[in-house]
């Protein structure tokens, strides 16, 4: 989130600009007085050098107070938090993660193929590995996905090592010859070059040696992706940068992507299967990766994904390999033949509004228009669209799906066996037992996966065939061995929201069949539940999912009136649903409503009815006297009424990478930082361990795991005293290229909601608050901070985008936090929708913490205001330098939003660990003290300075006198 480059420095320098325009003053004044003087306006040589020296002593006073203020000032925040103190982790605590880590890639590693049992190759002996990510593979995401460097990191080669097989030298040395680097993929900027030899700098001497070292051949395949960028979509776009590897051939010709086989890669494929039988594809990337090339050579029998491992997790693959390990993971997405069947292909990208000049908006970065994106695909995202264009004959599924969703192999083979089901009609509950029997010879983990087909009428609600409902994942069963699992989930689970007609969730009356598949495609066995007679939640006593309030139309506003993917005819709207925009510009109605810095006044929507609150009482309340006090508890207005606006506004404007100091309740400042693998701390440079990526853990479907993987955080974050970790993210993967899909779990909700969910709920055992983010419909990096209009129906943004903040959010009782996305949803800048962040958040929801901006740049993005955000239910901007971030509006409207946000922001923090104890020692940061010193001295310096010139003068003028 953070971005280090011209937009800060410019901010810095913005928020500075008044005392550096009163040191620049103070200093001209002295050189003006200094040429005067030395011009002999002063004919008087004593009092000339008087006047010289005294003018001098205020400029250099002017500028220590100019500077001091802006230290103490906009710099702040800031210095205080690049001088903390930096708390390093336990070596036990080291060694507790680093286990962890290997854990979650060891059930997190999928096989996808594994032709004629060649894999595991249980006598660990000599192997080849080819291709030139075997030597710089793709450890974790880049942005605040990033790993730190301050620990050891296991390489690929490493696992395979530790796991007793030897690799051939010359090989690697080969490789690391040829490059030690790949491009760089930064926040703003990427390189895509993917560095791979190409297939005629291969000596017959070497490929002779590696056939004679073994008769096994691996090849390594890695793709990297990161904050702020999308993988491209066609390498020879514009702005795209990338490097052949040859001069003799193109690697990427126009309109091939980053996710399918470069030239090099596919000549070093040919290569290695003409000289080796045996050979196991490892691709190492977060992004579904097209691997239909595998089934062209016979030679490739096995086929492993293994995505980021963090510092650690490697280990697990030579594990795999060796037998050590059995292979349990099953993919978090749905891989496909030709990416360019997504539904989602010409939707995505980089969009812009071709009738919106009047919105321009000079920043750092030059004039900026706004963008828009189309999620015409509506519910139709991942599994649910090839799953029901199959059944309604829009796709032949086999050519179109190669690795279906929930998709994996293992080195035994289960027997699921599904028992009756039991439906509660009055209660909403269905009940059944799943018993799962190892029936193979050797020890394993095995998924259960539930999924439901609802009941369908054309052209009525859109429903899609397949639906993940509920999982579990086994024990590790030895051979023979049975376990029960057993499912239970309520029927509003499996109800619709129709944005048309009821304008809330209904559960049709009809046949709902429940059944229990190795994947989303593979029915094991399947029931039948009747439900006697439609229900709609749409009454005070009968709302969905236990919203505290009823749910119902909040995002009319974001339709767009776009022509959404319908199941209707089978489909009929399909080729002109999905065929992309062909309509740029943004309409005059959207236009009316729509706001940057550039065009919104806060003093347009104050409420002239609404009471000034009161501030600064004294009331004598301490912030820790609230510790576990109910929100609402009147005790709370007391504590509310002692802050100033100035305390408030401080506690909001000045929430980047932390939760600010109240001196006047006690409030101490607390630390938030990156995620989402690792706590890091973009100041004092601190970080913890890295843990594998959340595609890992999705890839796992284990929720201990998960809940263990937010403990390990909590655990991290004590000995680092960090109370708020960015994490986790929770979008989802409508899309293959999407730069993030390596923090962001799943195309499915359902698994994104439960893992995260346990995940939160292990850093709140640990008394951490997790920002879940990005809320929401933030699938893209492409244009995010380019005001980007997303544009969806209400009943998939309710059903697939916003379901894993609302698991999470329903699953977690305390105070936590969420962060808002940088995207617009339809021409509402998303920390601005009212209808997101109280409607659905808080009044549907219930949610009690706080919910806090991405990153803030202000006026260098163009659209963030504070002023704007409190008053569409954002508590907090994630700012660290001065632009737009603090309240400017002063009416009584304003003040009570900023009474609300601090009172969202402060349950959050003194329910923190940090207040376990008691209140917190706040002790002054020693930037402080040095400039208080140095201030001091200097003062007395400047001081004794000025008596001195005054003495010289006196002395001088009596000497004169006596003459």
């Amino acid at each position: 989130m953070l971005e280090i480059n011209m937009d800060d420095v410019i901010a810095v320098i913005q928020s500075i600009t008044p005392q550096l325009i009163a040191v620049a003053v103070a200093l001209v004044l002295g050189i003006i007085v200094t040429i005067a003087i030395n011009k002999k306006t002063v004919t008087n040589q004593g009092m000339r050098k008087l006047v010289r020296s005294t003018s001098w002593v205020v400029v250099a006073t002017a500028a220590i107070v100019s500077i001091s203020m802006a230290l103490t000032g906009p710099l702040n925040n800031m210095l205080t938090m690049a001088t903390a103190t930096k708390h390093e982790l336990t070596q036990e605590t080291i060694d507790k993660t680093n286990k962890l880590a290997v854990d979650i890639e060891r059930e997190g590693i999928t096989l996808l193929q594994n032709n004629d049992g060649m894999l595991p190759m249980n006598d660990a002996g000599n192997i080849n590995v080819f291709g030139w990510a075997s030597t710089n593979p793709i450890y974790g995401g880049t942005g605040s996905g990033a790993l730190s460097d301050a620990y050891d990191t296991t390489t690929l080669l490493d696992g395979l090592h530790d796991a007793g097989f030897k690799t051939n030298e010359e090989l690697t040395k080969f490789y690391t010859d040829y490059s030690t680097t790949r491009g760089v993929i930064a926040v703003t900027s990427a390189d895509w070059t993917l560095p791979e030899p190409a297939a005629g700098t291969y000596a017959d001497e070497l490929i002779g040696n590696a056939k004679n070292f073994s008769d096994t051949a691996m090849v390594v395949i890695g793709r990297v992706g990161g904050e702020g960028l999308d993988l491209p979509t066609d390498m020879k776009a514009d702005g795209v940068t990338y490097n052949d590897n040859s001069k003799d051939y193109e690697d990427f010709p126009k309109g091939t992507h980053y996710l399918e086989l470069s030239q090099s890669e596919k000549d070093m494929i040919d290569l290695v299967t003409k000289n080796f039988e045996k050979v196991v594809l490892v691709y190492n990337g977060a992004n579904a990766f097209e691997l239909n090339f595998a089934k062209d050579y016979p030679q490739i029998k096995s086929v492993l994904w293994v995505p980021h491992p963090g510092q650690a997790g490697f280990e697990a693959l030579g594990e795999v390999l060796a037998g050590k390990t059995n292979p349990s993971g099953r993919t978090a997405d749905t891989f496909l033949t030709d990416l360019t069947a997504n539904p989602t292909w010409n939707n995505f990208g980089n969009f812009e509004y071709d009738n919106v000049k009047e919105f321009e908006v000079d920043s750092a970065r030059g004039v900026r228009f706004p963008h828009f994106v189309n999620y015409n695909e509506g519910i139709y995202v991942g599994y649910r669209y090839y799953e029901t264009a199959a059944d309604e004959g829009l796709i032949d599924y086999d050519s179109v799906v190669q690795y279906p969703f929930g998709y994996g192999l293992s080195y035994t083979s289960f027997d699921e066996k599904m028992g009756s089901v039991a439906y509660d009609a009055e209660s909403g509950t269905i009940s059944f037992d799943v018993t799962v029997t190892n029936t193979g010879d050797v020890a394993g983990k095995d998924v259960v996966e539930v999924y439901y087909n609802p009941p369908y009428t054309n052209g009525g609600i859109e429903k899609a065939s397949a639906n993940l409902v509920s999982f579990e994942k086994t024990k590790e069963l030895e051979p023979g061995e049975s376990e029960t699992v057993s499912i239970e989930f309520d029927d509003d689970d499996m109800a619709s929201y129709d944005y048309r007609n009821a304008k809330s969730y209904v559960l049709e009356s009809g046949d709902y069949r429940i059944s229990v598949r190795t994947d989303s495609h593979s029915i094991v066995d399947e029931k039948t539940v009747n439900v006697a007679s439609t229900i709609t939640y749409n009454s005070e006593d009968n709302t969905h999912n236990g919203d505290a309030i009823v749910a119902t139309n909040v995002f009319d506003d974001a339709n767009g009136g776009l022509n959404y993917l319908s199941r209707t005819d089978h489909f009929a709207n399909a080729k002109e649903a999905l065929a992309g925009p062909v309509n740029y510009s943004m309409s005059d109605k959207d236009k009316s409503t729509f706001y940057n810095v550039g065009n919104y006044d806060p003093t347009k929507f104050d409420n002239d009815s609404d009471d000034m609150p009161t501030t600064g009482a004294r009331n004598g309340l301490r912030l820790v006297d609230l510790r576990g006090v109910d929100y609402n508890d009147a005790k709370w207005d007391r504590l509310l009424d002692q802050l100033t606006f100035d305390d408030m506004d401080n506690l909001i404007a000045n929430a980047g990478y932390q939760n600010a100091a109240i001196k006047s309740i006690g409030k101490v400042r607390l630390s938030d930082v990156d995620g989402p693998a690792a706590l890091k701390d973009n100041f004092t440079g601190v970080s913890s361990i890295g843990l594998p990526s959340n595609i890992v853990l999705a890839c796992s479907w284990n929720k201990d795991l998960a809940r263990e993987y937010g403990e390990t955080i909590g655990d991290m974050a004590h000995e680092m005293q960090v109370s708020g970790w960015y994490a986790p993210s929770v979008n989802l993967h409508r899309s293959p290229f999407a730069g993030r899909n390596f923090e962001y779990f799943s195309e499915d909700p359902t698994l994104s909601g439960d893992l995260s969910g346990e995940q939160v709920l292990g850093a709140a055992d640990r008394g951490v608050y997790a920002f879940i983010k990005h809320f929401a419909l933030n699938e893209q990096e492409t244009q995010r901070n380019g005001q980007l209009c997303t544009w969806a129906n209400e009943q998939s943004i309710r059903e697939l985008y916003l379901k894993p903040f609302e698991t999470v959010i329903k699953a977690d009782g305390d105070a936590q936090a969420v962060m808002g996305s940088f995207n617009y949803i339809g021409n509402t800048y998303s920390s601005a929708h009212t209808g997101l962040n109280q409607t659905v958040l808080r009044g549907e929801w219930g949610f009690r913490g706080f919910v806090e901006t991405d990153y803030f740049s202000g006026s260098n993005y163009s659209y963030q205001t504070a002023d704007q955000a409190i008053r569409g239910g954002t508590d907090a901007m994630l700012a660290t330098t001065e632009t737009t971030n603090h309240i400017t509006d002063h009416s009584a409207t304003s003040v009570k939003a900023m009474r609300a946000a601090t009172h969202n922001i402060l349950y959050t923090a003194v329910n923190s660990w940090r207040y376990a104890d008691g209140e917190p020692a706040d002790p002054m940061p020693g930037w402080k003290v040095t400039m208080i010193v140095v201030d001091v001295v200097l003062g007395v310096t400047l001081v004794g300075l000025g008596t001195l010139a005054i003495k010289r003068f006196l002395s001088r003028r009596k000497a004169a006198a006596a003459k």
